[in-house]
């Protein structure tokens, strides 16, 4: 017998320390070579884990959401293998170590432990405690002596018909005198629902639920909070009448051909990205320790994308340059790879401004919070058709709020004002995002 340690590997260039984000093992569970048995998360991807050798499991490092180091012990596997094969293994482990190989998948050492397996002694496992029985609720003069229906209940027609309203079960409602009066109904009701009343149609109550935050959801949590207690917001909302865009869109949806289909987001990204150029405070980066901003020229867009793990942001990268039918196949690969988890490091990271759409669910308007360390978001909202005085005249106009969020200590208000008019303008007037 031999047990083999498999430590965390190195995962990525600066990575120093990962989160158990998923078990798929646990102690006793035999495994085969190269089997799945950890995810592990990092700033910049999750990355699986593979058994190094085929045995049995009897040591893990921690559980879900536990972070653990590069090189410290992920888990512990008992094998068959024989002297040969683990000697084999431990030169393979120094030969990747000494060529700095970093896609190296395990790293191992042999013990002699047939003899301490031996020697431990083996507790056995306590018989489970039956539990004792809940105690009885006391009862008070008002309610039900039992709750057993009983074989004849007294009641005036109008009481009962009240009671099959509210969904009452008569016979657990304990009379005053002969027969169930409304006095004793109205008892019932006021402090007697403890005992089997619940009104026609009311849910069920759920039991409390207690959710260990990790992974996905952990990372969410701190970026935002980092975000929030770093930079001043400041959001600005204004109206933008997208009738005419959105005609401009239904007539490229019906010539479109074999290309993808257009939503607003490729018009809406065509936009931002020409009025961008004058205002460079808004695509840029704050390095708050270093009192550094960097204005880019190109637009790295994030967009945020729902996905079952929680928000991820893809990003499309040199938006500036890409027509609206090559934005339309960025976004739904981008998204699709979020959603399924197949999204590269690299489409997930160094956006220079962000992008947030809830679509249909937009609402009337939204105050994003920005992608530290960028200083802005942009959310567009919920387009609605309302009435609209045009030359005095009331007219149906789909009409649609767009958010912008700010971080005060780079841009003025004014220069979030005037960027969402500079938007507003090529929005109503769709041509101007085609003209040079």
């Amino acid at each position: 017998m031999s047990i083999y340690t498999f430590n965390l590997p190195d995962i990525g260039e600066g990575i120093a320390e990962a989160e158990i984000v998923a078990w798929h093992v646990k102690v006793g569970d035999r495994v085969e070579e190269d089997d799945q048995i950890a995810d592990m998360m990092t700033d910049k991807a999750t990355v699986e884990m593979e058994a190094p050798v085929t045995g049995t499991v009897i040591a893990v490092a921690g559980e879900e959401g536990d972070i653990i180091a590069i090189g410290s012990m992920l888990v512990q596997i008992e094998s068959e293998v024989g002297e040969d094969a683990v000697e084999a293994e431990e030169a393979k482990g120094q030969s990747g170590s000494d060529s700095g190989n970093r896609d190296a998948v395990t790293s191992v050492q042999r013990i002699e432990n047939k003899e301490k397996i031996e020697a431990q002694p083996v507790v056995p496992a306590a018989p489970p405690k039956t539990p004792e029985p809940a105690p009885e609720p006391p009862e008070t003069d008002v309610m039900a002596a039992d709750s057993k229906p009983s074989a004849k209940v007294l009641a005036t027609p109008a009481v009962r018909k009240r009671a099959a309203d509210l969904g009452v079960d008569l016979s657990l409602v304990k009379a005053q005198g002969e027969h169930i009066r409304h006095s004793d109904l109205d008892a019932y009701l006021s402090y007697g629902s403890g005992q089997g009343y619940r009104p026609s149609g009311a849910s069920q109550k759920r039991n409390d639920e207690t959710i260990k935050v990790i992974g996905m959801r952990r990372k969410i949590a701190q970026n935002m909070a980092e975000s929030k207690r770093h930079i001043p917001h400041f959001s600005y909302v204004d109206e933008i009448d997208m009738t005419a865009v959105e005609d401009m869109r239904a007539d490229l949806n019906a010539n479109r051909g074999d290309r993808p289909k257009i939503t607003m987001l490729p018009l809406m990204i065509v936009a931002i990205c020409k009025s961008l150029p004058q205002f460079p405070m808004l695509n840029a980066i704050y390095d708050d320790e270093a009192g550094l901003v960097t204005r880019h020229g190109a637009v790295h867009l994030g967009m945020a994308t729902q996905t079952d793990q929680g928000l991820m942001v893809p990003v499309i990268r040199d938006a500036q340059d890409k027509n609206i039918w090559q934005l339309a196949a960025d976004i739904g690969r981008l998204s699709a790879a979020a959603r399924d988890g197949s999204a590269k490091p690299e489409e997930l990271s160094g956006s220079t401004l962000t992008l947030t759409s809830l679509g249909p669910l937009g609402g009337i308007a939204t105050t994003p919070v920005i992608q530290r360390p960028q200083v802005a978001i942009i959310g567009p909202n919920k387009i609605v058709e309302r009435p609209m005085i045009i030359d005095g005249e009331i007219q149906a106009r789909k009409l649609m709020n767009l958010s912008i969020s700010c971080d005060h200590r780079v841009v003025d208000g004014y220069d979030a004002a005037s960027y969402v008019q500079a938007l507003k303008h090529l929005l109503e007037t769709p041509v101007l995002l085609f003209a040079d």
